[in-house]
């Protein structure tokens, strides 16, 4: 979300009555790659782009394609082959062992459907959307079907036949991690889809406004996520200190959750050195369905909670201890707020990507999520969290 959010910005800030616009987008990558399907980047014709669809080894030869593109007006499908014996034509010999799709369509701002309005328009609503497009075949390329839970978005095939085949296989990503592509095929053609899930950004809720906070709510903000700070003391949340927050919130522990939503993609911090308020703050937590509590400081101040919980009855199930992490963050050694402030991040991109936070160099298998048919590499996203029951049982 924070690639559509940077590209919509961008967007909003040209003259597109001097300047042509293009969108380029990984759809398929068979292999190694920097950047997994689902990448983009906005490309002008004065040279300049956002976003990124390799780690800088593809976007000069991609921009002159965008030029081509924005010309004819016609969208076209580039793959590039970044194995060491196969891309000599790009003039570099890139060594990635991949093979990489990538769509280059003109965008039209007098269209209200084109891509960059629905991004907008996915980033407003804010909750997950299931999005199909056409990488492969001259009557469908870059056409698309866009679905949130509640209601489709767009759908320009125009083809029943196709329409039907594929929202049944997009549907069923809303529950799976894994994004991928698909040949459809009927009596008269066949198209290749990609097939992706678009999840919210993750909406951090930092309890305590005090300067270990700071970096917190600081390194959140770089990536891409939704931030809140809130306290009971009006001094610990001036916007001086958390000018990169989307909400300061001044509000009382046992009214927070009248001034702060909780969904499926929130995570809950809290720091804010007041044993007692982070007592009474996670004890309205466990009600919630939150799906990450991290609580600052060592572990026995977290058992100390529990025993005062298990004196009034209450008693936290397996599901509920599983959603809170004391001592909070990964195990890198940190010392000072930055490093702190690191760990903590690196825990929660951890718990909602549903890995280990450990080194790359041990783990067994490719670092991304492959599909075994295919070895088709896909976008790692979010997990679309179960409905399990995470309530405290008394």
């Amino acid at each position: 979300m924070k690639e559509f959010k940077a590209i919509v910005n961008e967007y909003k800030k040209l003259d597109l009555t001097l300047r042509k616009v293009a969108l380029a987008t990984v759809v398929k990558v068979k292999g190694s790659s920097y950047r997994s399907p689902g990448a983009r980047m906005l490309i002008t014709d004065d040279g300049k782009w956002v976003g990124s669809i390799s780690g800088g080894c593809l976007e000069g030869d991609a921009l002159r394609k965008a030029r081509q593109v924005m010309t004819s007006g016609e969208a076209l499908v580039v793959t590039y082959d970044t194995r060491e014996e196969s891309n000599q034509n790009l003039g570099i010999s890139l060594g990635c062992n991949g093979v990489i799709d990538v769509l280059i369509e003109a965008i039209d701002c007098a269209d209200a459907h084109n891509p960059i309005a629905l991004f907008e328009k996915l980033i407003q609503l804010n909750e997950p959307a299931v999005i199909a497009t056409a990488c492969k075949n001259d009557v469908f390329v870059g056409r698309r079907i866009i679905h949130t839970e509640k209601e489709e978005l767009l759908n320009t095939f125009e083809s029943p036949d196709f329409e039907n085949k594929i929202n049944k296989d997009l549907f069923q990503i809303f529950n799976s991690p894994q994004s991928k592509t698909i040949v459809y095929t009927t009596r008269e053609l066949s198209t290749e889809v990609f097939l992706e899930l678009v999840q919210p950004s993750i909406s951090l809720v930092i309890f305590g406004g005090g300067f270990d906070a700071r970096p917190v709510s600081q390194l959140a903000h770089t990536m891409g996520w939704d931030v809140t700070v809130t306290d009971e003391c009006v001094a610990h949340i001036a916007p001086i200190f958390f000018p990169e927050a989307q909400n300061l919130s001044l509000c009382h522990r046992d009214t927070f959750d009248q001034n702060i939503t909780i969904t499926a993609y929130t995570a809950c911090v809290l720091m804010s050195h007041n044993y007692e308020y982070d007592r009474d703050v996670l004890k309205k937590l466990i009600q919630s369905e939150v799906p990450y509590i991290g609580i600052l400081g060592p572990r026995k101040r977290f058992d100390k909670m529990l025993e005062e919980f298990h004196k009034d009855g209450i008693n936290l199930n397996q599901d509920t201890l599983h959603t809170i992490h004391s001592p909070i963050g990964l195990d890198i050694g940190a010392e000072t707020p930055d490093e702190i402030a690191l760990s903590i991040v690196g825990e929660i991109q951890s718990k909602f990507s549903k890995r280990s936070g450990g080194f790359l160099k041990y783990r067994q298998g490719p670092i991304h999520n492959r599909d075994e048919n295919s070895d088709q590499v896909f976008k790692q996203v979010y997990l679309n969290p179960t409905n399990s029951n995470k309530k405290a049982t008394s």
